[in-house]
């Protein structure tokens, strides 16, 4: 069977083909709106697992980008470094979207008729190894399965797009501070949630850290500890959901913890750092840590079109699928607070060595 053409389509299809490329288009315009779109799916198809796992992990990675504008990271990178790593962030989390967003769209117009329109997935450049999974979940419902596919796919494209793209190699995996922020393991996955029926302001957080971003091996296994996180038990699954409804994303790590982060400027100019976080606190009458939303943060970036190619060449991948029992220890918020310690030691010792003697 040869690899299907727009040619091949009939009006009905052109059409509905059409009408996904356009809804994925409007949708892909930044990470706000990215990260809202799976939301909303998530929450019309909740049998979608991955919608609301990319929901969660596109939040990140809007805190990330505006990360590279706050007030810590601002007094560690140089423009420079900002961009390069604003451009490697954004150009994953929109290729993600392109691929996933289609199929997902797919998926719903398939309920709508009664009947599967996966045959149509290669129009849209989707793994060969996806039109076979989305089969099989019509036809025996495992969100698992789906779930673990979708993590492996994305993934997979991303290596093949992003992670091996040699400019990001150079610009980012390689430099010397790609590898301290593995150090600093500014590459905590954070999923907030409402501690208790009430408290609107007692935000817990469950997570994981990811230490070799570029081993996608790594990538996979985050993806699925990551998954038995929010979905293994129905308690922190309806925990981290009621906290993502009543909190749109915006960008601003202050969207969970206001208490330490604020979108809105409160040091005063030209002062020096100074130490102020202790125990995931602000000392008294310190100001609160700089995080601006997206909006302020990053203008929309227009892309190039990703490489048209089929990542999937090797069966033995999907080993990933099979389920592991283990229980996922999601403890992370003292780790996370002795990271925000640390890239505060880091900005005084910087400041230290390169003060004019």
């Amino acid at each position: 069977m040869g690899a299907m053409k727009e040619t091949d389509l009939t009006k009905a299809e052109k059409k509905l083909v059409q009408q996904i490329l356009t809804q994925t288009k409007i949708k892909n315009e930044n990470n706000v709106t990215r990260t809202q779109a799976y939301f909303d799916f998530y929450q019309r198809h909740p049998e979608i697992h991955w919608a609301l796992l990319g929901h969660m992990v596109s939040r990140n990675g809007g805190w990330n980008m505006t990360d590279l504008k706050g007030e810590l990271l601002t007094n560690l990178l140089a423009e420079k470094e900002q961009q390069s790593f604003f451009s490697f962030l954004e150009r994953g989390n929109r290729l993600i979207f392109q691929d996933v967003y289609p199929q997902f769209l797919l998926y719903e117009e398939s309920k709508k008729r009664k009947r599967p329109l996966f045959y149509l997935l290669p129009i849209f450049h989707v793994s060969t190894f996806m039109e076979t999974i989305w089969s099989h979940f019509w036809q025996y419902r495992n969100p698992y399965i789906l779930a673990i596919a979708l993590v492996m796919n994305e993934q997979s494209y991303l290596q093949k797009q992003v992670i091996e793209n040699h400019l990001f190699q150079k610009k980012v995996l390689n430099t010397i501070e790609f590898k301290l922020q593995d150090f600093l393991s500014l590459n905590h996955i954070l999923f907030p949630f409402y501690n208790s029926e009430h408290a609107e302001q007692n935000i817990g957080l469950i997570g994981q850290t990811l230490h070799k971003f570029d081993s996608l091996h790594e990538r996979i296994l985050l993806g699925k500890r990551l998954y038995s996180l929010l979905f293994h038990k129905k308690d922190m699954l309806n925990k981290v959901v009621r906290w993502a409804m009543s909190q749109p994303h915006t960008g601003t790590r202050k969207d969970y913890w206001p208490h330490l982060f604020n979108d809105v400027y409160e040091s005063a100019p030209g002062q020096p750092y100074k130490r102020r976080i202790k125990d995931c606190q602000i000392q008294q009458g310190s100001p609160r840590i700089y995080s601006p939303r997206l909006a302020y943060a990053w203008k929309n970036v227009t892309h190039t079109e990703a490489d048209i190619e089929d990542w999937f060449d090797d069966w033995t991948i999907i080993d990933y699928l099979n389920k592991q029992e283990e229980d996922v220890n999601g403890e992370i918020t003292d780790e996370y607070c002795q990271t925000l310690e640390k890239m505060e030691l880091a900005i005084i010792a910087k400041k230290a060595i390169f003060r004019p003697q």
